[in-house]
């Protein structure tokens, strides 16, 4: 028999699968304003990177203030409706970062249910003696001479129309198709949100499959737009649904994360360009236990003004369920800050330059900065006429934050699945891996998470082997005590 003779490699050694994406920059945390406190506590309480808390905060204040506000931006006046996708592996605290700055809207949702329940209880009675009332006028209408039947026209149309049930008062979904999103505007409140710390359900749930992914995504772009939603479907025919806000933040895991990011629907689309995009490093193995305070002052005093903004009635127009906001203007110094900021990276987006590779959320970031502000004013200022040139530098530099996520990101997610899976078993193997020598069913059974089928196991290895992380042994190698019919040497020099 052949014995297999190892694949050459370099002598230099193995050689890199994926080319070194650097580090994020730090969050800047200084520019989150009216939301810094109750984030830095947050942190405090979790230790998880601020990266998460501080998207949950953003999203979870825009969708309170997106109904009361459209902010003035370079091109017109725009929502205040912010996407967030947070990239974080298994074990990040995603949910306890979530679960305190959504805790007053929790709250709301339920209190809000429970008065619709009793609403819902008058309605149905009203509803059963309205339709007897209908029914026998229209027994009159059948049954009756002309006069009858001309006086019981008179009743029916002093009857009026049928009474419509109390709106549902939810203001967040989890994983919605375009149909139960839109049923949920036609039937609920004009401000919604979705937020999810399981974000991969969402994005490979109904909502994004083949037959439903167009639309959803064209529905998605709309409702940041601040267009109208339209539906035509057979057998309720067309509506059309104005002023409706929707605020988004997405916890994914890096895979789903990736292959989403490598997606050029999501990209072509405009879909992905339009959320704020980030991977914090992890701080994983770095969490040791201390004492914090759990009834933290500035966790209660994000959780009272979220509450306060709740309570508050949101401007609307005369059918009572579509939203009529104000303008919030950017005073003459904001204005001139993102005028500045928007020239820069117009020019970054050049053939050759920082954002030529990403210039669908460059083109964006200007808007995005404009937004943020305009979220933190309202956050601060329910009121507020227009926006500081403070509030707008503050807007920016997060905006600024966002984009250069969205440059490294998009970097790593060019990298194919079939190599970023064999990288990831590279990292096990070397980081890992306490033997020197290894199987096909040593990387089975203690391999990576995610990683249990044999032919994933032998593609991965059989690209390691090819960049020279993995040396093959001749069949019939002795590996601890056992005979090997296919097995290999880590190198661990590279």
């Amino acid at each position: 028999m052949n014995t297999p003779q190892p694949i050459p490699f370099a002598p230099e050694g193995p050689q890199p699968l994926v080319r070194e994406i650097a580090s994020g920059a730090a969050y800047p945390v200084d520019h989150l304003g009216p939301l810094r406190a109750a984030v830095e506590a947050v942190q405090a309480r979790t230790q998880a990177p601020v990266a998460i808390p501080a998207a949950s905060a953003l999203t979870v204040a825009s969708l309170a203030v997106q109904g009361f506000a459209d902010v003035e931006t370079l091109g017109g006046a725009r929502p205040l409706s912010l996407f967030a996708l947070t990239i974080a592996r298994s074990g990040e605290r995603k949910s306890s970062c979530d679960a305190p700055l959504m805790a007053a809207l929790r709250d709301h949702e339920r209190e809000q249910s429970r008065a619709r329940a009793d609403a819902v209880t008058c309605w149905q009675n009203t509803h059963a003696l309205w339709k007897g009332e209908r029914d026998r006028i229209l027994g009159k209408i059948r049954n009756g001479g002309s006069e009858i039947r001309t006086a019981a026209q008179a009743d029916l149309k002093a009857l009026g129309g049928e009474p419509s049930a109390p709106l549902s008062q939810d203001r967040t979904v989890t994983e919605p198709t375009f149909e139960g999103l839109t049923k949920l505007f036609a039937e609920g409140q004009p401000s919604l949100g979705i937020f999810s710390d399981e974000g991969g359900q969402f994005l490979g749930g109904h909502a994004m499959n083949r037959d439903n992914r167009t639309k959803t995504l064209a529905a998605f772009n709309d409702l940041w737009q601040g267009n109208p939603i339209r539906r035509t479907r057979a057998g309720d025919g067309h509506a059309v649904f104005f002023g409706r806000r929707l605020a988004v933040h997405l916890m994914v895991q890096p895979s789903v994360a990736y292959d989403f990011l490598a997606d050029a629907m999501t990209v072509d689309t405009g879909f992905l360009p339009r959320f704020l995009v980030c991977e914090p490093p992890s701080t994983i193995g770095t969490r040791l236990y201390r004492e914090v305070d759990m009834a933290c002052q500035a966790i209660g005093q994000f959780e009272c003004r979220l509450r306060k903004i709740l309570n508050a009635p949101m401007p609307l127009m005369d059918d009572n369920q579509s939203l009529d906001p104000r303008g919030l203007k950017l005073s003459m110094e904001a204005k001139f800050r993102l005028i500045e900021f928007a020239n820069e990276v117009e020019v970054a987006q050049a053939p050759g330059r920082d954002f030529d590779s990403i210039s669908g959320y460059a083109s964006k970031a200007a808007e995005q900065a404009a937004r943020i502000s305009g979220v933190l004013t309202l956050w601060s200022h329910l009121d507020a006429k227009e926006v500081s040139a403070t509030t707008m530098v503050h807007g920016i530099e997060l905006a600024r934050y966002y984009l250069s996520e969205a440059l490294r990101l998009t970097a790593a997610a060019r990298v194919s699945p079939q190599i970023r899976k064999a990288e990831k078993l590279r990292k096990w193997l070397i980081e890992e891996c306490e033997y020197d020598h290894v199987t096909v069913r040593d990387m089975m059974r203690f391999g990576p998470s995610g990683m249990r089928e044999r032919p994933q196991i032998k593609e991965s290895a059989g690209v390691l082997e090819q960049h020279g992380w993995l040396i093959r042994l001749p069949e019939g190698t002795t590996i601890r005590g056992s005979a090997r019919k296919e097995c290999w040497r880590i190198c661990r020099s590279g």
